[in-house]
């Protein structure tokens, strides 16, 4: 856990070619995206070294290469699937859910994974700075209802951990304002992230945290992450996964099951198993809620209840995420 971790992001692979002649392939292997100056390229070398060389179908790969299947217009799939600009009312606040606002605090990722359903969101307006947080706590401040902020974006942990304490600090003078949950790639892209002044920010701050990671397969979970996790944990803070279901990637029973009992074994409970949303770019991953309802049940069979994650789908203007009915899918999702 060194303080290393911005070197290690800022030399990320932002060069397919480089990349690929890493992995020891080529150009023919795959079919890559020759211009993708919409949603760039970047991948951190710690997750990089995760992958396996020479396979051109590697589970991790796939998640952030940019394949020519991105230009295939599909219907129903569109820059702003979920219609987050009708609940924006503050630049760098979402406010979907009653008592839970998002912050975007910052719109850079620690990765930039190809099914990302912010690909398009128009980040140079959601990106309040340290002079855009007097608006967002003039509006908590106006809305007692909410108790749980949640710092997204991007990603919350790209905030430097300085600007990350003052900002945690602003926000604990407002009573209303109880729990405080993270949204994150950084601790599994590079594992450094969990500094010593991170965790002791966390174990110190009267929210009661929660940290929910983003990770779709067993592969990304290396024995890098144990010590990272065992100190988030005896910082006080609550670990969970969510996980997005990917054709190609992690849709079989074996790939889900793999993943629960490897979080497991690591400290994290899964927490939600989100159907694909639907953006523009990220049709080639779509995998059919009939589809997704049969994976659930044989996880069901295979697993231990708490092993079992929620599926899930977002509905834009609904006060929360929707779960699939694993015996009414057709209707539930219409």
């Amino acid at each position: 856990m060194l303080s290393s971790w911005p070197k290690q992001w800022q030399s990320s692979f932002t060069n397919v070619d480089d990349l690929l002649k890493y992995l020891e392939l080529s150009r023919l292997d795959l079919p890559i995206l020759t211009d993708f100056t919409q949603f760039p390229f970047k991948v951190p070398r710690p997750f990089v070294d995760r992958m396996k060389k020479g396979d051109p179908n590697d589970p991790l790969l796939l998640q952030v290469l940019p394949i020519t299947a991105e230009l295939l217009e599909n219907p129903g799939f569109s820059k702003n699937p979920l219609q987050e600009d009708t609940v924006n009312p503050v630049s760098g606040l979402l406010h979907k859910y009653s008592s839970r606002v998002l912050l975007t605090l910052s719109g850079s990722c620690a990765i930039n994974c190809r099914y990302c359903f912010r690909r398009h969101f128009p980040y140079e307006d959601n990106n309040p700075g340290t002079k855009g947080w007097e608006s967002i706590f003039d509006y908590l401040r106006e809305h007692s209802e909410v108790n749980e902020v949640i710092l997204s974006g991007g990603d919350p942990l790209s905030t430097n951990d300085a600007v990350l304490k003052r900002f945690i600090q602003r926000l604990e003078r407002l009573e209303s304002v109880q729990y405080l949950r993270f949204h994150t790639r950084f601790p599994i892209v590079i594992p450094d992230r969990v500094t010593e002044d991170l965790l002791l920010m966390l174990d110190d701050t009267r929210f009661r945290v929660s940290m929910v990671l983003h990770t779709n397969h067993v592969n990304e979970w290396d024995e890098s992450l144990r010590a990272p996790m065992r100190a988030l944990h005896d910082a006080n803070v609550t670990l969970l996964n969510q996980s997005v279901l990917l054709g190609g990637i992690n849709n079989s029973v074996s790939a889900l099951s793999d993943l629960s009992y490897r979080l497991y074994d690591l400290g994290v409970l899964p927490y939600y198993l989100h159907l694909l949303d639907k953006v523009a770019g990220a049709s080639h991953f779509d995998v059919s809620a009939d589809e997704a309802v049969i994976l659930m049940r044989g996880l069901i069979e295979r697993l231990p209840g708490y092993l079992v994650p929620r599926l899930v789908r977002e509905v834009p203007g609904c006060g929360s995420k929707v779960p699939i009915d694993l015996f009414c899918a057709r209707i539930m999702t219409k």
